[in-house]
């Protein structure tokens, strides 16, 4: 499959609306090739005077299982992780709010991406959480952004443990925007949300909102200073350490992992 097969992209309501549709099958998986896909498609229509919401899916029963495990590995790290910190920049600053809809698993670097959005629709069967402490490594993104968006607690726990989070909690804790009906269609419900919340309102208006309230919420700092000292930690430290590669290593290997706690 090409990424131009595994990222689809299509404008609706008269050029107001782009979706994304991630389509890898085994997971919706976000290579640095499909995170490129999707940071392009991003940038062609970023200057659309029309467009008002881009919506963000993973076809299937599973929004996205996260980055890959193998551009984890030591030699595929840095470059891997430089261009999905670039990917969440671009969600995170887009002009126009993102928002991520969200069917089963969201998980690793996906539940990332969705960290670094706008608004999260989720149906009853949705999952969150980042695992990457359990293969000896830890998510950069939630780090960074995890207290703003989340809460400080919230996010601390979820980084030290790798525990799930439930969509109900995530809905109390106002991370999930909007509770998707069962028996409803993901993508159709995402559609009527957005034809009756964003769709009436001046394009030029909500460009200006959303740039005023990323600045309300410091996430050019988040993005920037806090981001860089994180990535940087992450590619000096851990991928350097025996910890760090062991955890990828074993679960690509189906194995339990050897810590030396080094």
């Amino acid at each position: 499959m090409s990424v131009t097969e595994a990222v689809r992209a299509e404008l609706r309501e008269s050029g107001s609306l782009l979706e994304l549709v991630i389509d890898v099958p085994k997971g919706n998986i976000l290579s640095g090739a499909v995170m490129r896909a999707l940071d392009a498609h991003l940038v062609e229509h970023a200057s659309r005077p029309e467009l008002r919401l881009v919506t963000l899916r993973g076809e299937g029963k599973n929004f996205s299982f996260g980055a890959s495990v193998e551009e984890h590995r030591r030699d595929a790290a840095r470059e891997m992780l430089t261009t999905f910190h670039a990917l969440i920049r671009r969600i995170a600053t887009y002009p126009v709010p993102v928002a991520t809809l969200v069917d089963g698993r969201c998980l690793g670097g996906a539940f990332e991406v969705a960290l670094a959005g706008h608004f999260v629709l989720a149906t009853s069967k949705a999952i969150f959480g980042c695992p990457e402490i359990k293969l000896g490594v830890f998510p950069p993104v939630l780090a960074a952004l995890g207290p703003s968006r989340l809460g400080g607690a919230l996010s601390e726990r979820l980084l030290l443990t790798g525990a799930e989070l439930g969509v109900d909690a995530a809905h109390t804790a106002g991370f999930v925007s909007v509770l998707v009906p069962d028996g409803v269609a993901l993508e159709t419900f995402a559609r009527d949300w957005y034809r009756s919340t964003l769709a009436p309102l001046s394009a030029k208006a909500l460009r200006h909102g959303v740039r005023a309230a990323r600045c309300g919420a410091q996430l050019d700092l988040c993005l920037s200073e806090i981001l860089n000292e994180v990535e940087g930690q992450y590619l000096d430290d851990v991928v350097a350490s025996h910890d760090g590669n062991e955890g990828i290593e074993a679960f690509i290997a189906r194995r339990e992992p050897v810590w030396r706690n080094a």
